[in-house]
């Protein structure tokens, strides 16, 4: 067993190809609603990849689940936000745009589509850590899902920012069913954006 990953919401442990997400206790928190809480989103984030799956999203595999933790497979390949570049970004940034248009058509809001939750092997793009994720429909929630993805290409992959989201936009655009009215909340959110860092 090897600790890979210990973040504020869980532990991360690999166990030969198997890894196992624990939510961990929150002491600052009532017990009751510790306990509610971390059985909610353990129980959402094994049905939002089981979901994924069946969509023909490449997640990891499901393999058990408890209250406060999942048993999935441990995919090795290597983290996008270490491989993204110029020569790459055509291939990995469509497989993006078309990943997060087949999440969206399935009102699936992944709620943390950084380059570092997605991991490209054997030539398939994996989305990993659905743990702030959650079902919804409104144009609101999936717009932001995109906005976050395109702040964290800012703010990781500044040197092909412009030419990386082109891609991944149109991809999206081609294939989400209500892509129009999407980025058109997009639009406004970055509007929303911009006012504030002027102020």
């Amino acid at each position: 067993m090897t600790i890979i990953a210990q973040g504020a919401e869980a532990v991360l442990e690999r166990h030969d190809e198997k890894l196992i997400k624990n939510r961990v206790k929150k002491n600052y928190r009532v017990p009751e609603i510790d306990v509610r809480l971390r059985k909610q989103r353990t129980k959402m984030e094994a049905k939002l990849l089981g979901k994924a799956q069946r969509l023909g999203v490449a997640v990891p595999q499901v393999l058990e689940q408890n209250d406060f933790s999942i048993t999935m497979e441990f995919i090795s390949g290597e983290k996008v936000k270490d491989i993204l570049n110029k020569r790459n970004e055509k291939e990995i940034c469509k497989k993006i745009g078309l990943s997060v248009s087949l999440l969206h058509n399935a009102d699936i809001i992944h709620g943390d589509l950084t380059t570092s939750n997605m991991i490209l092997w054997k030539n398939k793009l994996y989305l990993i850590d659905f743990g702030l994720g959650f079902h919804s429909s409104r144009l609101e929630d999936k717009a932001t899902d995109l906005h976050l993805l395109q702040e964290a290409l800012e703010s990781t992959h500044f040197s092909i920012v412009e030419s990386a989201w082109k891609i991944i936009l149109n991809t999206y655009k081609k294939n989400a069913v209500d892509s129009e009215q999407v980025i058109k909340t997009l639009n406004k959110i970055q509007k929303r954006g911009r006012y504030k860092k002027r102020d």
